[in-house]
């Protein structure tokens, strides 16, 4: 029991210590990438900074199995040059006796990075596209889906627009039974417009059966309300920018997942990329733990059978081979191509059953 907390704690120290390091590297190359970005925007270093933070959660949690391989590549080469290695092997432990602890830690943390790290990925990935969209067009323009239909808001500098629909068809570019609400800059509304359909061109709706009432003060909506068959609309909303907020898995909590799934079919969205990432992110645990069974195949040996970096090379470039191959069938399992169960769950388990041959292998002979 001694020996099994001995080996977690030098793991968590290891995967600690490279965290931390990673998370320096990444906020001082985005803070880079920020200022570059926002060059030409009057934004400031504090602003700057504030995005940098921003990001870097969700940086961190896409590089989690790197952190996890190195860790353990860490641990091992430690213990195999002060011999720890070879010492536990005389008292009797099994190379995978010896795994025992350095995998309950990985599926812990994996635990904590599902429960706990997903819903501040969310949240601070929800902010940075928000500020970063307000910092770009002087207004926000953003997507929500609710029980009452689906939500947008498009701004620049001439005011705000709300548009509320019942439904969209499966690919966002056509809107039904819309409403749109436009507010001028720092004031309330001042028009109303109710549509059979809204469908979003370059630059501009195009709203069939459309009704306009004047918010104005003074005059009276309904007297002066006008009707079109076609009316055109400016907007800074394209299809790609409303498919990328509502189509962005990870800036939906974990714990609102099955809620917001449900939203999105009522709506009349496909949700099949959205279920894929849930059952993903589920079973992102088990990747994690196979990425450290995968390190330790090729780093559980002593430093004097030489080829130390050949063999760390080996475990890097296996670990991202592995990343790669689940990163494929989860765009399989999104386009339709195979079971949701199978594009998420298959990497990790083939994973962890390569590992473990690999790991018998060396210890067997």
């Amino acid at each position: 029991m001694i020996l099994h907390l001995y080996f977690a704690r030098r793991f968590a120290t290891a995967f600690l210590f490279l965290t931390g390091v990673f998370y320096a590297l990444i906020v001082l190359v985005d803070l880079i990438e920020q200022t570059r970005k926002f060059s030409s925007f009057n934004v400031s270093l504090s602003d700057r900074l504030g995005l940098t933070f921003l990001n870097a959660p969700e940086t961190i949690n896409q590089i989690l199995p790197l952190i996890m391989i190195l860790a353990t590549v860490t641990l091992f080469l430690g213990l195999a040059r002060t011999s720890e290695l070879v010492v536990t092997r005389a008292a009797g432990r099994s190379a995978i006796g010896s795994l025992i602890s350095p995998v309950i830690v990985s599926l812990i943390i994996g635990g904590f990075a599902v429960t706990v790290l997903n819903p501040i990925v969310a949240a601070t990935s929800k902010r940075y596209v928000s500020l970063a969209e307000s910092y770009h067009n002087g207004g926000v323009s953003a997507l929500s889906i609710s029980g009452e239909g689906l939500w947008l808001r498009q701004g620049d500098e001439n005011g705000q627009t709300v548009i509320r629909a019942a439904r969209s068809n499966a690919d966002a570019s056509a809107l039904y039974d819309v409403t749109f609400v436009a507010y001028a800059p720092n004031s309330g509304p001042i028009r109303r417009i109710e549509a059979g359909s809204a469908v979003l061109g370059d630059g501009e709706w195009s709203l069939r059966n459309a009704k306009v009432w004047p918010l104005v003060s003074g005059l009276n909506p309904e007297a002066n309300a006008v009707t079109h068959d076609l009316l055109l609309l400016p907007s800074t909303l394209t299809l790609d920018s409303i498919r990328e907020s509502l189509g962005k898995p990870s800036s939906v909590s974990i714990w609102d997942m099955r809620y917001f799934i449900a939203q999105l079919e009522q709506a009349g969205f496909s949700a099949r990329r959205h279920k894929v990432w849930f059952q993903a992110e589920i079973a992102r645990p088990f990747f994690l733990m196979a990425m450290v069974l995968v390190a330790a195949a090729f780093t559980m040996r002593h430093t004097r059978f030489g080829g130390t970096g050949t063999a760390v090379l080996s475990a890097v470039l296996l670990g991202f081979g592995l990343y790669f191959i689940r990163s494929f069938a989860q765009i399989l399992g999104e386009n339709g191509q195979i079971p949701i169960l199978l594009a998420a769950w298959a990497p990790p388990a083939t994973a962890i059953f390569l590992a473990l041959g690999l790991l018998l292998h060396a210890e067997d002979g």
